[in-house]
C-alpha cells in the first residue's frame, strides 16, 4: 500500500476547501471574541489559500505557475505558523484549539500527498 495517497487533484480539492473554510469557520464558530487575530489571520489565510491553489500547477490550478513541491512547501509552512500562532498570540479556548486543529489537519495532508508529481 502506497503510503501518500492523496493525489495532487485530490490535494487541490482540500485546498480549495480548506480556503473557503477558513474564510467562514471563524465567522461561524464565533472566533474573534477574546482576540480579533484570531478571525482575520483565518480568513486572510483562507484567501491566500484560494490564490495559491489557482497559481499552483496541478489540474484545479487555474495559472499554474508554483510546482506542486513548492505548494507543499507553503502548506507546511502554514502548518507550522498554525502551531506556533495560539502560542505567539496567546489564543485561549476555541480559537487556541482551532489553528491546532488546522495545523494537525495540514500537516497531514502534506504528509499524505504524493509528491512525485
Amino acid at each position: 500500500m502506497k503510503f501518500r495517497f492523496i493525489s495532487p487533484t485530490l490535494h487541490g480539492v482540500a485546498d480549495y476547501s480548506a480556503g473557503f473554510g477558513l474564510i467562514l469557520a471563524p465567522f461561524i464558530l464565533g472566533l474573534g471574541k477574546t482576540n480579533v487575530a484570531a478571525l482575520w489571520i483565518s480568513v486572510i489565510t483562507g484567501l491566500a489559500v484560494i490564490v495559491v491553489s489557482l497559481l499552483t500547477d496541478y489540474k484545479l490550478g487555474a495559472f499554474r505557475k508554483i510546482p506542486f513541491q513548492g505548494h507543499l512547501a507553503i502548506d507546511l509552512v502554514v502548518a507550522i505558523t498554525f502551531m506556533i500562532l495560539p502560542f505567539a498570540l496567546g489564543f485561549v479556548g476555541i480559537e487556541a484549539n482551532y489553528y491546532l486543529f488546522n495545523a494537525a489537519v495540514v500537516f497531514t495532508v502534506v504528509a499524505l500527498s504524493e509528491n512525485d508529481y
